[in-house]
């Protein structure tokens, strides 16, 4: 009888270690700028979602203007005619697009967060402007998403929660313990002040990119306070540029086309009530703060951040919407 109790007793505590062990949660996986980074030492723990939090401009900039009663050109049908019957196209949302998340991601990171060179150069996708461009370190871990894995205009974004300062690259990539890029820009969220006339950023308009994207938490919180960037093909763009964009397009667009800059607004009257309610922010957004003309693309694309939520088939009836349905404000 001891001896089958001894073995009990052996087995008993065989099964608690084993049992103990295998309901043990795995340590959750440390990410850009908290504890055991190799590419960070901050201890700060950070979501998307905080990116929200941030101030985007004083109230009284470009970007927070309401444009709902403003003038509108007195050319503004020639203007669009030529892409009239073209629809809003949302360029972001949930899951794969050739293997890449459908948008342009972002980071958003602490005032701790290690910075890491940026090297300015050119490849076979684009030029160096870093002539135009901030000299790094930049607060962007290593492993931050690419716009595209890297394919395409691979832009990277980070946001510093903390000091409300906006970290951006174009063509950008990955190369040792740096950055490499071919331009980059740093705007403090919290001033006014506007980068040197002609120069560029991570968007050729010389704009900040993360304030104009729709982004899934505005959603959630039913408004989108800001205007949306949108693209032309070049030969809709002309030279020149509206403040708050500061750099030019070398394009071979007429008087009937926009600058850079430039904001078209979804005419009061139109009709939202056959769309759905998260379909329905973005067009008041559309009517309320409009689409701001930042870079050469297809026409009438509308950018966003990819996330999980976006219902893809839901954001392709903004199709619906076409440039004829726009006014350009004077």
């Amino acid at each position: 009888m001891k001896a089958i109790c001894s073995l009990l007793a052996v087995l008993c505590s065989i099964c608690l270690i084993y049992c103990s062990k295998k309901g043990t949660p795995p340590a959750a996986q440390p990410g850009p700028g908290v504890p055991n980074d190799p590419h960070g030492t901050s201890t700060c723990h950070t979501q998307l979602s905080d990116a929200e939090q941030v101030m985007l401009f004083p109230a009284d900039n470009p970007w927070n203007k309401d444009i709902s009663a403003s003038a509108v050109d007195s050319a503004s049908g020639q203007i669009l005619a030529a892409y009239a019957h073209t629809g809003v196209f949302a360029d972001f949302g949930s899951g794969l697009w050739q293997g890449a998340p459908i948008g342009i991601p972002f980071v958003v990171v602490c005032a701790s967060q290690p910075k890491i060179p940026v090297v300015y150069r050119s490849n076979a996708y684009d030029g160096n402007y870093g002539d135009e461009s901030d000299p790094g370190p930049y607060p962007i871990p290593l492993d931050a998403p690419i716009e595209g894995n890297g394919q395409g205009d691979s832009h990277v974004i980070a946001i510093d929660k903390d000091s409300g300062v906006l970290y951006e690259l174009y063509n950008a990539s990955v190369n040792g313990g740096h950055w490499e890029a071919s331009s980059g820009a740093i705007f403090h969220l919290h001033s006014d002040a506007l980068r040197p006339d002609g120069w560029t950023s991570a968007d050729a308009a010389g704009l900040p990119i993360f304030p104009g994207l729709v982004r899934y938490e505005e959603i959630v919180k039913g408004e989108i306070p800001h205007p949306i960037r949108f693209t032309l093909t070049k030969s809709h763009i002309r030279p020149g540029h509206i403040s708050p964009a500061r750099h030019d397009v070398n394009s071979s667009g007429g008087t009937y086309s926009l600058r850079f800059g430039a904001r078209i607004r979804l005419k009061a009257g139109f009709d939202l009530s056959g769309f759905s309610a998260s379909n329905q922010v973005i067009l008041k957004a559309m009517k309320k703060y409009g689409l701001i003309l930042a870079d050469v693309g297809s026409d009438m694309y509308i950018t966003g951040a990819p996330d999980s939520r976006w219902n893809n088939d839901d954001l392709k009836k903004l199709g619906q919407v076409t440039a004829a349905d726009f006014e350009v404000i004077r």
